[in-house]
């Protein structure tokens, strides 16, 4: 591949891990500001996943920024850190969200209304589709291991909105006070996969992902 066209390619794996991190912080605000004027702790929990996702984010922007100069094969301090940082922030959510659905099913609350979460989680989905896709063309044509993995890691945003719309669905549809403590309940079984996932990435340094399909 010719050297220009290499270097575009790169760059827009750069502009597409900085969408993801400009998506996320607004997702983020969006979802905990409804998620608690509405009640609702699946979509509080799905807007603090999405701060979370900034952090790694982060990590993965400085990745692609040292792809462009030249081939590398391990992550830096930044990267790591980036890692540690974000599966402590994982673990903590995972916990937070255990223990307020404990509490949500013992006092018997419910959501006002889960409206807000089936609007952002159409969004949410359609966004993390156009990524995902855009992330994977680019990594085949670079034949870059690092990208197309951090596309496939696209897909667990992708299946986390996809719980979040279909715990908010059944709520609005059926009212029945335990469905969105089940949808956060799920959301923190995908933080803790998260979290340890971004250790495991930590502790070895490689570039893989570690995500499946």
């Amino acid at each position: 591949m010719e050297g220009k066209k290499q270097q575009q390619l790169f760059q827009r794996a750069w502009w597409l891990a900085l969408i993801s991190i400009l998506y996320n912080i607004l997702e983020g605000g969006i979802s905990t500001y409804f998620g608690i004027d509405d009640e609702t702790l699946a979509l509080f929990g799905f807007g603090m996943d999405s701060f979370v996702e900034v952090i790694s984010g982060l990590g993965i922007a400085h990745l692609y920024w040292r792809l462009r100069k030249h081939n590398i094969a391990q992550r830096d301090r930044f990267e790591v850190t980036a890692l540690k940082v974000t599966g402590t922030a994982f673990y903590l959510l995972t916990v937070s969200l255990v223990l307020g659905a404990s509490f949500q099913l013992w006092q018997q609350k419910h959501p006002v209304t889960t409206l807000s979460g089936i609007i952002i989680a159409i969004l949410s989905i359609l966004t993390m589709y156009f990524l995902y896709q855009h992330k994977l063309s680019v990594g085949r044509k670079l034949n870059s291991a690092p990208i197309i993995a951090d596309a496939k890691c696209t897909l667990t945003c992708f299946r986390l909105s996809l719980v979040l719309l279909i715990s908010s669905l059944l709520y609005e549809w059926l009212h029945l006070p335990y469905i969105d403590a089940a949808g956060s309940l799920v959301i923190a079984w995908f933080a803790y996969k998260e979290g340890k996932e971004a250790f495991q990435k930590a502790r070895t340094g490689a570039l893989s992902c570690g995500c499946k399909d």
